[in-house]
């Protein structure tokens, strides 16, 4: 692994971490079903990042978690994140707000 490669790795495990941090410090300051979403999705998406992390070290293999082949922890971290993001982007906008 050269430089290059690491320096993206330990930027993307510090500000995942600084938005995790940032979520979970908001989660605990909100009710509101959206930014619920919205936080869910920021931990997957760190969870996926430390995932890849730790898979690109060789600390983790690559048939972590496999169903007859398919890459079900992969799958689900990448997708996740997506889904929950869209929930809470979608309850946001059905928001009826009287002015």
């Amino acid at each position: 692994m050269g430089f290059a490669a690491f320096a993206q790795d330990a930027s993307r495990l510090a500000l995942g971490a600084f938005a995790t941090f940032g979520a979970i410090l908001l989660w605990s300051r909100t009710r509101d079903l959206a930014w619920t979403f919205l936080i869910i999705a920021a931990i997957l998406t760190y969870a996926d990042i430390v995932l890849a992390t730790l898979r690109g070290f060789g600390i983790l293999g690559e048939d972590l978690l496999n169903y007859r082949g398919v890459p079900v922890l992969q799958i689900a971290l990448a997708d996740l994140p997506l889904l929950f993001a869209g929930l809470g982007f979608v309850m946001a906008a059905a928001r009826k707000r009287i002015p």
